[in-house]
This record gives structure tokens, sequence and C-alpha cells, in this order.
């Protein structure tokens, strides 16, 4: 049977039916052709590792086109498949990319449903003007510019009508046919995607949820004056409509772009790190769908300040208190190269002996980098083809520990991997500043949680005294770094160099 054939089924008279034979039909396809393609090839061999990579792409290709003729909660999976760079094949992650470019589109008719139902008015009564081509398409929803009757220019969200009817069933098809393919692979340990999108499915579609998420956020992160997160018009909003105030600006990771508008590469990717320290480890409440389309830029004419906007509010992890601090020590242990406290750490965080494949995972840096220190040299490009072909080589190992780790890890590595996806594409990946950055929330995160826990005033004192001593360290070494880089610095570098010199 023919991929088109498996994939769409026209003559299928039920839509659900015709979407469960789709999907059965596929994952048959699939399974047999891993069974079958590497049977009589020695495994590890040259041959193996090419064959190998043929039937991860021809499955990925399948897996794409099923997701984009079922939309919806399919596409919104693929989406967070292609998002996991370091953790699945290069194959899968390449192919499913393109999801986030591929996203359905909603008609007019569908569209003037929707606010009829939700709003009670039709389009021409709210908006002076409504462009009928939207500004973007994602899985669950499209949005579109309109001009409201008093005059202010909006941003309008409107989810696709049929996504809440068929998301439920959609996820219970994933479920029963992970739980045969998992028969057959025992290694193939993929259950906790589906729980993700139980848990947080219901969440995204849920607009008044985003809205108040994109709130929050704005109030937590207010201190960041070049932070920019678009007003929520509560009158005119829904469960399934979000009218918010229009922000425009290039994407994240277009580099030209940034260049064009004399926008600073290294200052948009350093204040990007800043606000993910923030949110992950002091506020424990994170945005965890930093994909390019959800993070803008744009240089502010009258400040000529660069400006770091954020949209799609819909996905948000909330973090507990003991996850948050037990992973604020690992991560400084990772940047201090303790390997007794990352074993120690990752083992609290349900890495058991898998903790190296951890640390790797979290950091997408090799063992030796991460034992060196991974701040001490920057990622090369071997390590970088080293990391993806370990993806591919360590995938039932992987697939375990994303089974082990606490679910509110998941979206986290998710996240993990969208930054440094920006970060490669800005060129700015592991630079020492963001190590620094991640330092300092990480020392102001500990030493609260400590504090909280005390009820001695001189303990409080003691502790509020080893963090300014701390924040003090790193505010010096980052001086010096600085001087380091600046001509300035190898100015006084040289100075000093030749006063040495004449000296003896």
């Amino acid at each position: 049977m023919g991929d088109d054939v498996l994939l769409r089924l026209e003559w299928f008279p039920d839509s659900y039916n015709k979407r469960y034979i789709c999907l059965a039909s596929l994952t048959a396809v699939i399974t047999y052709d891993y069974l079958t393609s590497l049977r009589s090839v020695p495994y590890g061999s040259e041959e193996y590792e090419f064959l190998k990579s043929q039937v991860h792409l021809r499955s990925a290709e399948r897996l794409r086109e099923l997701c984009c003729a079922n939309r919806g909660t399919f596409i919104k999976v693929g989406q967070h498949l292609g998002a996991l760079d370091y953790l699945l094949p290069e194959e899968y992650t390449r192919t499913l990319k393109v999801l986030h470019s591929q996203a359905p589109q909603s008609t007019r008719q569908e569209i003037e449903q929707v606010i009829r139902e939700d709003l009670g008015k039709e389009i021409k009564e709210l908006f002076m003007s409504f462009e009928d081509t939207p500004l973007g398409a994602a899985s669950l929803a499209q949005v579109h510019k309109a001009v409201l009757q008093d005059g202010r220019t909006v941003a309008v969200k409107i989810q696709h009508p049929k996504v809440q009817a068929q998301s439920s069933k959609d996820i219970l098809l994933m479920e029963v046919l992970l739980l045969v393919v998992k028969q057959i692979f025992p290694d193939f340990e993929f259950m906790w995607l589906v729980e993700e999108a139980k848990k947080n499915l219901p969440l995204e579609l849920d607009f008044l949820n985003e809205g108040r998420n994109a709130e929050k956020v704005a109030h937590m992160l207010k201190n960041f004056d070049f932070l920019k997160v678009p007003r929520i018009y509560w009158e005119l909003s829904t469960r399934r409509v979000l009218l918010m105030e229009f922000m425009e600006g290039g994407q994240v990771n277009d580099r030209a772009y940034m260049e064009k508008n004399g926008i600073n590469v290294n200052e948009i990717s350093r204040n990007l790190g800043k606000l993910y320290s923030e949110m992950i480890f002091v506020n424990g409440f994170v945005h965890c769908d930093p994909h390019p389309g959800n993070v803008l830029v744009k240089k502010c004419p009258a400040s000529g300040k660069a400006h770091i906007i954020l949209l799609d509010h819909g996905l948000y992890q909330v973090l507990s208190e003991s996850f948050r601090m037990d992973y604020c020590r690992l991560w400084q242990a990772l940047i201090k190269a303790d390997m007794k406290r990352v074993q120690k750490y990752s083992r609290r965080l349900g890495a058991g002996d898998l903790y190296p494949l951890f640390a790797c995972m979290l950091t997408a840096r090799s063992w030796e980098s991460v034992n060196r220190g991974i701040d001490r040299s920057p990622v090369s490009a071997s390590e970088d083809v080293e990391i993806r072909s370990n993806a591919a080589a360590y995938l039932p190992q992987i697939t375990q520990l994303l089974n082990n780790v606490p679910r509110q890890m998941l979206l986290l590595l998710k996240t993990n991997d969208l930054l440094r996806g920006i970060e490669s594409a800005l060129h700015t990946r592991a630079s020492a500043s963001s190590f620094l950055n991640m330092s300092r929330c990480c020392i102001r995160a500990v030493s609260t949680y400590q504090r909280s826990k005390s009820h001695s005033l001189y303990r409080r004192a003691q502790i509020s005294f080893t963090e300014a001593l701390s924040l003090w360290q790193i505010n010096l070494y980052e001086l010096f770094l600085w001087l380091k880089g600046s001509r300035l610095g190898n100015w006084v570098i040289a100075l000093l160099s030749r006063m040495h010199h004449s000296t003896y």
C-alpha cells in the first residue's frame, strides 16, 4: 500500500476512523521498515549506519506528511519532536522542523464562524479593518492583524475550529499505537510524549489561560526594560479568541535583520539568556515555546534600545521548589566542573547511572567538555557533529532517561534545545557571559531558598554576605573578561608587559 494512500484514504467514510486507519497503517509501515531494512546487516558496520540513516529519513518524511494531512494535534506533537535537536536523530529533527512553517490555515468562513460563536458579532461590526491573510499560522491557531473601531491596531489570535473536538481523540490514538510499537521495540520509550500532550494541550487550547500567563510573566520580569509582552484586551477575548496589542519585529534568529537594523547580536543573545535564567532558576515559571516565530526583536526609534518581544504564552512549565533547587545546584556543578555534585544532583533528578548522558543532554556538550568545564572552550564543529551522532547511537538510553526524569524536565529540555538553536543561528553559542548570568541567577535562587528555611537572624545575614561575595566575584571575573577582550584591556596588558620586561 503506497504512502499517499496510507496518509489520506479519501474513500474511508468516517473522519475519525479515517485518521485511525491512517495512523495505524503508517505505524505498521514504519515498524516494518525498521524490522526488515536492518535485519541482515551486521550491527555497527558502516553499511548498517548508512541504512539506519536512510530508514530514519524515510520514517521522518512519512511522519511529517501524516502531521500535515491530519493537522492540529499531530502538527503540535511533530513540532515538539522537531525541537529536540540534541535528543533525537538528526534525520527526524531536520525533517520535522519544517512543520513550524507548514501549519495549515483556516478559511475566512471558518474564522468568521469562530468569532461569531465566541464574540456574538460579525467581523465588520468589531473591526474597522481585518486582514484576510494571517500574520502567521500555527498548529492550533492563526493570527490576523486588525484595527478596532476606536483605531487601536491589534493582533487577533483565532483557534482552528476543529482542533478542540479532535485533540482528545488524537491523543488517545497516539497512546494506543505507541503502546503497540513498544511491544515490538521494547527500547522505544516515547509514552512521555503522550503524557505531556495530555497535560499541556487543554491548557494551550484555553486562550484565557494564555492571556493570564502573558500578564504574569510581564509582571514577573518587569525589571527587564528590554522585554515587551503584548497587552491583552480582555473585553474581546474568549477561550478560542485572544485580542492583543499588535507588535512586530524580526525573528530572533535572523542575524541579517539585526545587522541591517543596527541591533547588537551579542546583546540580544545575552538578554535572552538573562530572561530564561530568571524564569527557570529564580521564578520557576518558564515560557516553553521560544521558537524564532515566538521571539521577535526590534530597535526602538526613540531610545535606540533593542527590545525582545515575547509572543505565544500558551505553554508554560511551573517548576516545584525542590526541583528548581536541584536543577540550580546541578547547573552550578556543571559550570564548576564539579563531577561529584554533577552525579549527585543528576541522580536526584532521576538520571540514575545515566548521569553522564544526562549531563551531555543538558549542556549539548561532549562528556570530555563537561569534565573539562563547559565554560572553558566554545563548541567546535566536530564536537557538535559528535553530539548529534550520539543522539542516534544512544536513542534507547535517551528515551529511558526521558521516561525516568521528572515531567517538569521534559519541557525544559525542549526549551534548552530551542534556545541553543537560536544561539547557533546567531553564532553566539556557549559564550562565557551566558554562563555568568546563569551563575548569578543560581546563586540568588539558592540564597533566597536558604534564607526562607532559616530562623536565625545571624544565619540569614551569613547567607546574604556569602551571596553578595559570590556575586561580587562574578562581577570581577566579568570585568576581567571584558578588559581581556577590549582595546583598553589589551593596551593595559601590553603596558604591564613592557614594564615587567624593563624591570629585568
